[in-house]
């Protein structure tokens, strides 16, 4: 069955959520001297959380779809290995680009630079934004129902790829201008704009889509 059209419900509690998650970075620029490197390393660990979300999305896809659970066994492994890859590749390139202490290739060294920049907080807001997502839309309003395993293992690298390139060359240009609070705020901005727009396409898409049918032989 049809889902019933989403052009006229009000913003989801959920985009409420990560517009407050998204404060977070102002309050770390504007009282705690975060730097670029503090952003968009918050943003890489975003990557990160998304990742497992997603992973979690395809697991619960589709119960009753036989089919699609049997797949799931290959997809799920696949994708963890291939956006975890990609999700280490864009971290090399914040630290060696915007790191103070020049690339350093480990998981340990991005892990020890999370701890470093004291972004613990901002990191705990995005997933408890993303979180809050998941149970409430995806669960909740019956999303899982309606997608599939084969969306969901492309949904993230659009989004990724579109918000970090903007936020990459905006950390350039922040960069460029000696890193003032302004400039920081611009970017911070630019970013909650992009995620929020792409929070809301994903909420109509999924509402729109009717749900499978079961296969159960």
């Amino acid at each position: 069955m049809a889902s019933r059209p989403a052009a006229d419900r009000p913003v989801p509690p959920s985009a409420l959520v990560l517009i407050g998650a998204n404060a977070i970075p102002l309050l770390g620029v504007m009282f705690f001297q975060w730097t670029v490197f503090s952003i968009l390393l918050l943003y890489w660990s975003e990557n990160v959380v998304v990742g497992v979300f997603n992973i979690l999305r395809m697991a619960v896809a589709e119960p009753r779809n036989i089919a699609a659970n049997a797949g799931k066994l290959f997809l799920i492994p696949f994708f963890t290995v291939h956006y975890g890859m990609f999700t280490f590749v864009h971290g090399m390139f914040v630290l060696a680009l915007f790191g103070p202490g020049g690339p350093s290739m480990s998981p340990a060294a991005l892990l020890a630079a999370v701890r470093a920049a004291g972004i613990g907080y901002g990191v705990l807001a995005i997933a408890l934004s993303h979180g809050f997502s998941f149970v409430h839309n995806y669960l909740g309003s019956g999303e899982y129902q309606r997608t599939s395993t084969s969306a969901l293992m492309a949904q993230p690298y659009a989004r990724v790829v579109v918000l970090h390139i903007t936020i990459l060359a905006g950390g350039f240009l922040t960069q460029a201008v000696g890193a003032p609070a302004l400039a920081l705020v611009v970017l911070i901005a630019a970013k909650t704009g992009i995620d929020l727009r792409a929070h809301l396409a994903e909420r109509r898409k999924w509402a729109l889509v009717p749900a499978p049918i079961a296969q159960n032989a």
